[in-house]
């Protein structure tokens, strides 16, 4: 089965195609285009500039990558949501005139679904049931116990921001501007992870919930009345470090004690912030010291793509696919839940074909 995934759900307008067979998926090609060059000078992403560009540049890879009678593609899968309503509609509206149009199923997405099936990538199969996903993102910082395709269980969520905002935040107080993410890791590289105290907040408590509007805050008042030290050689840098291992040691700690509480052998890691190496390294250690594999997905699938909305559009066409009219009821939804995913499910599956309903 192969299927054409389509994501714009904020400045990243991609397109991908990929093949499923059994518990197996592979990418056979995915195409990128950011904005981030474009949003950096606003300082963040704004939604209706990101929709024209994806309109814009939508279009442009339709003509260019598919051809006018959709041949080779069985279906079309598209993120409903979460995100920027205005960005998700060009999306969605896109994904539903192809489908439509080459008399296809298409498949809603949940945005962050996609990311955890981006851990189907690979030489072997996906991890094995039941696991537990730590989703990092920019606006969603969560532990999802999943039980099979589609069996989302949260287990713990932020409080406050999310980890990936947390990472923003922090490099627009050192003027590293937008995105914030990378350009944190990449000055915390050399950076003493000493240099400043700050607190892991929630790490102790007995649930697994995060928290991290308290770091946040104390970096801001660290930093507060020492702005004409940020041109000391190694000062940003330490405060890089410092922060990304605050928010790295309670990240792992909390997604580790999760999982021996639920006794679960393989926890994965997904979302924009799991491109994060020092994430991915302290995760797999402490994981690896407490007897439980970890998934990684692939460097170029943390972050969003197009690939990881097509492998999960493979996997849950049975639940989600609709066809023929009901394909005018699917709907953006920049609020969409994760454990809500079947929100867009229609009734009406009568012409669903045979590797959808087997």
């Amino acid at each position: 089965m192969r299927v054409l995934g389509i994501e714009s759900s904020c400045d990243e307008t991609a397109i991908a195609l990929v093949e499923g067979k059994g518990e197996r998926v592979r990418p056979i090609w995915s195409i990128i285009r950011s904005q981030a060059d474009l949003h950096s000078q606003y300082g963040g992403v704004v939604p209706e500039v990101a929709a024209r560009e994806h309109v814009e540049i939508l279009a442009a890879l339709v003509r260019e990558h598919l051809s006018r009678d959709g041949a080779g593609i069985d279906a079309v899968a598209v993120t409903y949501g979460p995100g920027l309503a205005p960005a998700l509609r060009v999306g969605v509206e896109t994904a539903k005139a192809l489908a439509w149009g080459w008399k296809k199923p298409l498949i809603p997405v949940n945005h962050l679904a996609g990311h955890i099936y981006a851990a189907w990538f690979g030489e072997d199969e996906g991890p094995k049931w039941p696991f537990l996903a730590l989703l990092v993102s920019g606006g969603h910082t969560e532990l999802i116990l999943v039980r099979g395709h589609g069996e989302f269980f949260k287990l713990g969520e932020t409080r406050d921001d999310a980890v990936g905002e947390c990472f923003d935040k922090v490099a627009k107080m050192v003027g590293l501007g937008y995105p914030g993410g990378p350009r944190v890791e990449a000055r915390a590289e050399s950076g003493n992870v000493e240099a400043w105290d700050w607190p892991r907040p929630m790490i102790k408590e007995d649930n697994y919930d995060f928290s991290f509007s308290g770091l946040k805050t104390a970096v801001l008042y660290s930093l507060k009345g020492r702005e004409k030290e940020f041109d000391t050689p190694g000062f940003i840098e330490d405060v890089c470090a410092s922060f990304q291992a605050a928010a790295v040691e309670v990240l792992v700690e909390k997604t580790v004690k999760c999982a021996l509480a639920q006794g679960v052998k393989t926890v994965v890691l997904a979302g924009g912030v799991a491109a994060n190496l020092v994430l991915r390294a302290e995760l797999t250690r402490r994981c690896g010291e407490a007897g439980i594999e970890v998934k990684l997905p692939p460097f170029q699938y943390s972050l969003d793509n197009a690939g990881m909305i097509a492998a999960a559009g493979y996997f849950l066409a049975k639940q989600n696919a609709v066809t023929g009219e009901a394909l005018l009821a699917v709907k953006v939804d920049p609020k969409a839940d994760l454990h809500d995913h079947n929100n867009n499910q229609q009734d009406h599956k009568t012409d669903l074909p045979d590797y959808a309903k087997n």
